[in-house]
């Protein structure tokens, strides 16, 4: 592998080379500034030198210069002697001739036969000065020195010595550096190693040694806390697709046992003759298992609106003693069914609740067919209310199959099912649990489950705040009726089987109807049918049912006609768009024949 390969790929390297090639910058930079410094100070300081002894000099020929005596002036020219680093000495006189000199022993020195002006100069590795000797401020000769001056020596010293330095300062480096490996690189490397370790065995386990308390320290504790919240996320996902996997499963199942028996029923309906016990068992039997595909549906929608945030309620102050057995006689059936004995505990005093009814009546009719459906035939249940300081407290207890403790805390989460054995009775959705919950917090409550184990029954309880106001009376009727009164009433829907057995429903109970399949008939059989009532289809060719509805709105002659949606759209936003669009009401398919004719008896008969 390349250096540059490895500076990218390894972060030991990059901590390495960094702290190496701080170092050695360092040192450059500080040897160069010493160097630099070093030899500008030497050249100073020789000048100075030389500086001083040729005023000394001069002092001392001044003498011998005025009455021109060569002899005295060559005797105190020799005593630089003792400075072995003055090469050669001289005098010269005020007209610049040569007077005197002197030389060290050995060396041969080529004097200048002129003096030149005061100052200094480098002569390859010699100092050469001119300095003027002056007497009663008058001058009358010159000194001249050459001096050894060798700064190249000077700088080889000092590189030897930066060298040495250097090397003693790579070698703290390279301590320094492995130190850094230990106690830096090392932990993050460690880091990585586990990091690539759980990318290749996916194994969430796995965790990073900590072995500082510092930020390193902190980064382990972080990383493992990653791995943590990553093992935990992934075996939620994991818990999530089989619950999925399990609710598809449980979904066609579900859905497919009402049809078995509908398709039986029609097989009887057409070989019942005569017969009309017969088809009246079949007629009970094909309402149970529609109604049961109508909970399943609902269901669903109701799923849909929680995961969506869009499940709403419409509170009312209610009497929750009502709300409760709204609640038991949905389901009483069911329970008799089962052959279960029910105890009822109600409080006398009545308890007051701000409460959507029937979502309420929803929660705990689900409560009540858990307890039928997971407690074998002929078992107990208890159904109590009561209020406890300022709360409204009902309880669903029965002596079923129970719950396991680890099961307790998930019983209300989305597709959890009690019972998954195969030989199973009863089944669901998984859903109720979940959409009770969610109800009951919609209403400032609280819903919790309690077993002491498998086998020993369970306990639902709801708590939900009580308020002092009064019950509010129902309302009453917004318009007068004539109940048995014929209307004329307009059904749209591409469904031809749905629009025609519906008019068939309303032309028995007295009705004109008109029935048309697509929303350009409509328009056309409204302008001139001029309905009291409009049942129309959302998804219709040629004109849907909202430019449909806006239509007929703006038509004086359908204006005042009562629109009503009939749809498998049952969203929030689908109701929202239909009022915009011009829709008195909305029903969700299904529909039931009893909604239709409320509406009918709804609207004021024609005179």
């Amino acid at each position: 592998m390349s250096l540059r390969s490895r500076i990218r790929s390894s972060i030991r390297t990059r901590v390495m080379l960094l702290v190496l090639a701080t170092t050695i910058s360092a040192l450059v930079l500080s040897a160069a500034g010493l160097v630099i410094y070093d030899l500008r100070s030497y050249e100073r300081q020789w000048t100075n030198d030389l500086v001083a002894t040729a005023e000394v000099l001069a002092r001392a020929s001044a003498p011998a210069l005025a009455f021109n005596d060569r002899r005295t002036a060559a005797g105190d020219l020799s005593v630089m002697k003792a400075r072995a680093r003055i090469l050669a000495v001289a005098l010269y006189t005020r007209e610049g001739e040569l007077f005197a000199t002197y030389n060290q022993p050995g060396v041969k020195v080529a004097f200048p036969t002129h003096p030149e002006p005061n100052g200094y100069r480098v002569d390859d590795d010699h100092l050469v000065l001119f300095r003027r000797v002056v007497e009663n401020g008058e001058p009358i000769g010159t000194v001249y020195l050459r001096a050894l001056y060798r700064p190249y020596e000077r700088l080889r010293d000092y590189i030897t010595i930066i060298a040495g330095v250097m090397v003693a300062s790579l070698a703290a480096a390279a301590l320094f550096s492995s130190w850094l490996q230990v106690a830096v690189t090392g932990p993050i490397l460690a880091v990585a190693g586990v990091a690539h370790q759980v990318m290749q065995k996916r194994d969430y386990s796995l965790r990073a040694a900590k072995t500082t308390e510092d930020e390193i320290g902190e980064l382990v504790d972080a990383f493992n806390g990653m791995l943590a919240e990553v093992a935990r996320r992934a075996e939620a996902l994991r818990e999530a697709d089989r619950r999925k996997d399990e609710f598809l499963a449980t979904l066609a199942h579900e859905l497919r046992n009402p049809l078995a028996p509908l398709r039986n029923a029609l097989e009887i309906l057409r070989i019942a003759g005569n017969d009309p016990e017969r088809a009246a068992r079949a007629r009970e039997m094909m309402e149970r298992q529609l109604n049961q595909m109508v909970r399943l549906v609902d269901d669903l929608l109701d799923v849909s609106r929680i995961t969506t945030g869009k499940l709403a309620v419409r509170k009312t102050v209610v009497e929750l003693q009502g709300v409760v057995r709204d609640a038991l006689e949905t389901v009483r059936p069911f329970i008799e069914s089962r052959q279960h004995t029910l105890e009822l505990h109600l409080a006398d005093e009545p308890i007051m609740v701000n409460a959507d009814r029937t979502r309420l009546g929803q929660v705990f009719a689900n409560l009540l067919n858990n307890a039928a459906k997971y407690t074998h035939p002929g078992g107990h249940i208890t159904l109590g209310l009561a209020r406890e300081g300022s709360e409204g407290v009902v309880r669903v207890r029965d002596n079923g199959i129970g719950l396991a403790p680890e099961s307790v805390a998930s019983i209300f989460d989305m597709f959890v099912q009690l019972d998954r054995s195969l030989e199973r009775s009863q089944a669901g959705l998984g859903v109720g649990l979940t959409l009770a919950r969610r109800l009951v917090e919609l209403h400032d409550g609280e819903i919790s489950a309690h077993s002491e184990g498998t086998g020993r029954g369970s306990e639902f309880v709801v708590r939900l705040p009580v308020t002092q106001a009064a019950a509010v009376p129902a309302a009453q009727a917004a318009a007068q009726r004539k109940p048995g009164a014929a209307r004329r009433i307009l059904l749209a829907d591409d469904n031809v089987d749905f629009a025609n057995s519906l008019g068939h429903l309303l032309e028995t109970h007295g009705h004109t109807v008109r029935v048309v399949h697509d929303g350009a008939q409509a328009l056309e059989a409204a302008t001139h049918f001029e309905p009291d009532i409009a049942f129309l289809d959302i998804g219709m060719p040629k004109i849907h049912g909202y430019e449909l509805a806006r239509r007929l709105k703006a038509q004086p002659r359908t204006a005042r006609c009562m629109l009503v949606a009939v749809t498998g759209w049952g969203q929030e936003d689908d109701r929202k768009r239909a009022r915009e669009a011009g829709f008195d009401r909305h029903l969700v398919k299904p529909v039931d024949p009893g909604q239709i004719e409320a509406i009918v008896e709804s609207v004021k008969a024609p005179a």
